[in-house]
């Protein structure tokens, strides 16, 4: 039996390991703010250089004004709200536990998937729901000395990491949307639909990513910060590995694994990511592993899995 998209699949979730990491060591030594927006540029410049070289342009082509609503709304959520949640959270808890929390996404994608497009969400799925958040809750609590439970990691860390798994989910239904009407514009039949709007609609949402994080830099007045990050050789150098194994191959190769073998089984194997880098967070951070986190860890991702079984 042929396990070609499975293999790609599980790629991918390596692939992802590898980008939590680096994002980690380069969230802490440039700033979560300056990595974002290092990050947004490069990978605009690599999906650019990706369409040209699959449709002969270097921008996306065919869209209407519904397409850049739908995902430029996901680009702002998915990107200047989840990734700025996220990046923070990698400095304050570790990408080992920032990882952990994007296994939200999936249960937040399916609930507002079911408040904004009408799915359907099985039991199944409201108990891969439950399963996930108690997955979350194993590794993240501990017993307390005048409660039941108490955090193990400061509270602004969880937030930071709550937000990004539901900024990631919210972000992904929006950009089911915008997809939908760029197939609708494009018009049946249209061989780009197959080949690169993905990557169309991803350079999109990368735009208004990079927008929104220039803006919030300008609010915030860290704009010298930039050139002072960027004479970081060892932060530029995580950041931009963190920005080729995550937006340009990571996200390439998933949609390649849904190409050779069933949505649900590539989406699984890819959300093994948490469970993935408790050993080499361990190995390269230092950090100390409980057997009840890695316990936590293996359940949040059955729970995903949960949510594609049919």
């Amino acid at each position: 039996m042929n396990y070609f998209g499975e293999s790609i699949a599980i790629v991918v979730a390596v692939s992802w390991t590898i980008t939590a990491l680096f994002a980690e060591v380069a969230s802490k030594r440039l700033g979560s703010l300056q990595l974002n927006v290092i990050r947004m540029v490069l990978s605009l410049f690599m999906l650019s250089v990706a369409l040209f070289f699959l449709s002969g342009s270097f921008l996306p082509i065919g869209t209407d004004s519904n397409t850049w609503l739908w995902l430029s709304l996901s680009g702002f959520v998915g990107y200047v709200l989840g990734d700025f949640c996220l990046f923070n959270s990698y400095v304050i808890i570790g990408s080992r536990f920032g990882q952990l929390f994007m296994t939200l996404a999936p249960p937040t994608a399916a609930l507002f998937g079911w408040i904004m497009l009408g799915e359907r969400l099985s039991l199944l799925a409201w108990t891969g729901m439950l399963i996930t958040i108690t997955g979350i809750g194993m590794s993240v609590l501990g017993k307390g000395e005048k409660h039941k439970f108490s955090l193990k990691l400061p509270f602004k860390g969880v937030l930071f990491g709550i937000g990004a798994g539901m900024g990631q989910g919210i972000g992904l239904v929006l950009s089911k949307v915008g997809m939908d009407y760029y197939a609708l514009s494009l018009g049946e039949g249209n061989s780009y639909i197959h080949t690169t709007l993905p990557f169309s609609s991803t350079f999109i949402r990368a735009i208004t990513g990079t927008i929104g994080f220039v803006l919030l830099m300008a609010i915030r007045r860290q704009f010298h910060t930039l050139p002072v990050a960027m004479r970081d050789k060892k932060g530029m150098k995580a950041a931009l590995w963190a920005t080729v194994t995550g937006p340009f191959i990571g996200v390439s190769l998933s949609l390649m694994a849904t190409q050779y073998t069933a949505v649900g089984i590539a989406s699984t194997l890819m959300a093994l990511t948490p469970v993935m880098i408790i050993w080499p967070a361990h190995m390269i951070f230092k950090q100390q592993i409980t057997i009840k986190e890695v316990a936590g860890a293996i359940i949040s991702v059955i729970g995903v899995a949960l949510f594609f079984i049919r």
